[in-house]
């Protein structure tokens, strides 16, 4: 499926800042199910970009801008082409999470961070998960997605940026970073690497993951990746309660949100900003060559009431 996506964040100060640092973490991923085939960055007021791929893999463009400036707004244009993954074959044990070449492997995604700090009451509820779901790790990851799906209530707003996961459990409300987020610490749990994955997603229903027509204005999106010994990384949306497929496109992956967050940014200057971000994406006709990136639908302002929670995630 060919996708043509514009991720648009404005940000407007109250007061002029004198200098402002960003990192932008938008642009697409090329790898086995998805493949990026453009990609622009336009900054208003203009700045020199600088671009290079962080640690985990993931395209980072920084730039500053050191005029006296009221404002900034950040456009990041991208076409992707998807397809769904292959079928997932392998169904090992449980106990092939023991060996030792996997755990040294996978070190990093075995291990709690702010946004995955289990308790030992989730980890015996995870444990209780993927017993009842079968006896090797696919069914205990698929069963752990199920459950993260069910027990959540989609909501915005209710929860905040570094809230513990024990707590967002406890309340049973989140939106999709908490969704990831639980899904990944509940797998760490039980001895299975995990991975919180930042993208977006084409539907015009984020909980529901339906499409509706072939524009969709919507926000980023998270879901989770679950390493599985001998078949790579099991990819699982809990906020839908499916697996990854051709509407789904990855941006980047790392430990929690902290190494993926879309923008982040520092500033100078007493000004106190109002946010305003969306992303725009089209699924373009097959038949019909592609036309360039800098078509008018895709730069319109697309406006939608923030959240505190959405203003807070881009701001960090």
């Amino acid at each position: 499926m060919r996708l043509d996506i514009s991720y648009r964040t404005k940000f407007a100060f109250d007061a002029p800042v004198r200098e402002s640092q960003n990192e932008l973490r938008a642009c697409p991923v090329s790898d086995e199910r998805q493949q990026l085939l453009d990609y622009r960055v336009s900054v208003e007021p203009s700045a020199r970009m600088l671009s290079f791929t962080d640690y985990w893999g993931t395209r980072v463009d920084h730039f500053g801008v050191t005029e006296s400036h009221a404002g900034l707004e950040v456009i990041a244009e991208a076409s992707v082409e998807t397809q769904d993954p292959p079928a997932h074959s392998a169904a090992p044990a449980m106990e092939s999470l023991g060996d030792r070449e996997f755990l040294n492997t996978h070190d990093e995604f075995l291990k709690p961070t702010r946004h995955t700090d289990w308790d030992e009451a989730m980890a015996q509820k995870a444990l209780e998960v993927a017993a009842a779901d079968g006896s090797d790790v696919v069914s205990a990851i698929t069963g752990l997605n199920e459950f993260v799906g069910g027990r959540l209530a989609y909501e915005p707003g209710a929860t905040e940026i570094g809230e513990p996961i024990t707590e967002i459990l406890a309340k049973g409300a989140g939106v999709c970073q908490d969704y990831a987020h639980l899904a990944v610490a509940l797998c760490r749990s039980i001895g299975v690497p995990a991975r919180y994955v930042s993208g977006y997603l084409f539907s015009s229903n984020e909980r529901t993951g339906s499409v509706d027509g072939d524009l969709v204005r919507v926000q980023t999106h998270a879901w989770f990746e679950a390493a599985v010994p001998g078949g790579g990384w099991l990819a699982l949306d809990p906020t839908n309660r499916l697996a990854v497929g051709r509407q789904h496109v990855k941006i980047g992956h790392g430990r929690d949100y902290d190494d993926v967050p879309p923008l982040r940014g520092v500033y100078s200057g007493p000004g106190i900003p109002e946010l305003d971000a969306s992303v725009e994406i089209r699924r373009m006709d097959p038949s019909r060559q592609p036309s360039s990136l800098m078509r008018p639908s895709l730069l319109a302002a697309v406006k939608a009431p923030r959240t505190r929670e959405q203003q807070q995630q881009q701001q960090q």
